[in-house]
């Protein structure tokens, strides 16, 4: 009996670890002020403005794991899409957007 809970409260554990969410997940406040939440959605992570004069408007994908991403970032005020990354490291969020790799815009995000 002893054994089985053993295996069960392991097993509850295990699966807890499993679903944890990534550092990237949650409410940032972008560097304009606004802000953006980033969600998981479909196998990534959505970035969507809540706040600011392009509140509603789904400004990025990335995808990754263990608190770096890649994917696309748009910058809404240009309506221009660039190749980007997201870094998260404690409660800040650097997020890159480059043209051919080489221009690139930096910007760190603070969780809200």
């Amino acid at each position: 009996m002893i054994r089985s809970l053993a295996l069960a409260a392991a097993i509850a554990v295990i699966a807890g670890i499993a679903h944890a969410e990534e550092p990237i997940v949650g409410n940032w406040k972008t560097a304009a002020g606004d802000t953006a939440v980033i969600a998981s959605c479909g196998g990534s992570y959505c970035v969507t403005l809540k706040t600011g004069k392009y509140a509603g408007r789904k400004i990025g994908t990335l995808a990754g794991t263990a608190g770096s991403y890649a994917g696309e970032i748009t910058d809404p005020a240009a309506d221009k899409t660039y190749s980007g990354s997201g870094k998260v490291s404690g409660n800040s969020l650097r997020m890159q957007g480059c043209v051919m790799k080489v221009l690139c815009k930096t910007q760190t995000w603070t969780r809200l």
